[in-house]
């Protein structure tokens, strides 16, 4: 059996190799990749952020769609052949958030693709718990963008975000513009805060109403769009210290933010504005079981513009390039690497 992967060794390389692939363990399954995208943290990790977590050489990736290639022998349920994409978290069961239903933010969570090898290999063994089975009809490379969606499923679910809110969101990566397409799937109306030009052309092709901080007031325009009340729900993706200064002034009375981004340093928060208008702060991780069948929905009925958001598919041999492109910052929203 012909298989390679894409192994990344340290000092931003990645070199893809051959391998023999395993037989999945009883309880796990062996899936083929068809797509994979490259994801923020996998830019982290190639960026030598984590080396402290990952063990070298390390295979990453864990936004994946593809087939079921093999079955543990104690696996029932699934075929082989059957078109499938992984929710890449596996919880201890044991620890006090695991207790209260709270796995996908277990104490000791291990995260596929980073505390273990990912899909960007031929043949990947999971977890059977962890694969989810997709309709015949959804696009495998459609598929492969579900493990963020369901990130913006869960952001948007958890901010409350109901038909008629007026919602901000404070950058347009990957991640913003999914949140942004996925709270105007449900009736809110969006306005997208972005300095990058290459991401405002394209949100703004997507129909949403865009602005650039750097050459507008980005307060005084919400409260011109608000009548001065403020956006219902905030969400602050970008991670930068210059957007959470700003994010207090943009929220309505008992208004919420969305802490999106991950953050390296603590910013600097207006509390007294949390204080006078009693906003409501909600930190944001990862997604549960029930984000996760939204995204399988949204893409198997074609809710979002997804084609517009997948810059590039590129062959395995072509990995380090990609990652060398994203980290220099290239007009690209989303990679999708084919295995």
């Amino acid at each position: 059996m012909n298989a390679s992967a894409a192994y990344y060794s340290g000092s931003k390389e990645i070199l893809v190799n051959n391998y023999v692939p395993s037989q999945p363990d009883p309880l796990q399954i062996q899936v083929q990749p068809a797509y994979s995208g490259i994801c923020g943290t996998d830019l982290h990790i190639f960026n030598g952020a984590m080396d402290q977590r990952v063990a070298l050489p390390h295979i990453m990736g864990h936004e994946t769609a593809g087939v079921i290639s093999s079955l543990g022998t104690r696996v029932n349920g699934f075929e082989i052949g059957q078109p499938v994409t992984i929710m890449p978290l596996n919880a201890c069961g044991k620890c006090a958030a695991c207790y209260r239903g709270l796995s996908h933010i277990c104490y000791q969570l291990e995260f596929l693709g980073i505390d273990t090898p990912g899909s960007f290999q031929s043949f990947w063994n999971v977890p059977a718990h962890t694969v989810h089975a997709l309709p015949s009809t959804a696009s495998l490379s459609h598929a492969a963008m579900i493990e963020p969606i369901a990130v913006a499923c869960h952001d948007v679910r958890l901010g409350k975000v109901t038909e008629g809110d007026r919602v901000v969101v404070l950058g347009c990566g990957p991640i913003g513009i999914l949140v942004a397409m996925v709270a105007r799937s449900i009736g809110a109306e969006v306005t997208i805060s972005e300095i990058n030009d290459f991401r405002l052309e394209l949100a703004s092709s997507l129909g949403f109403t865009v602005i650039n901080p750097n050459d507008n007031d980005l307060i005084e325009y919400v409260n011109d769009w608000t009548d001065g009340a403020g956006a219902d729900v905030v969400f602050e993706v970008t991670g930068s210290a210059a957007s959470t200064q700003t994010m207090t002034e943009l929220v309505c009375a008992r208004g919420t933010i969305v802490i999106v981004a991950i953050f390296g340093d603590p910013p600097p928060v207006d509390l007294f504005r949390l204080f006078w208008r009693e906003i409501r702060i909600v930190g944001v991780r990862v997604y549960e079981t029930q984000d996760f069948s939204q995204a399988i929905n949204l893409v198997d009925k074609k809710i979002l513009p997804l084609d517009s958001l997948i810059s590039d598919i590129r062959p395995l041999d072509e990995i380090q390039k990609s990652f060398v492109d994203l980290s220099q910052g290239a007009d690209i929203m989303k990679i999708l690497i084919e295995a």
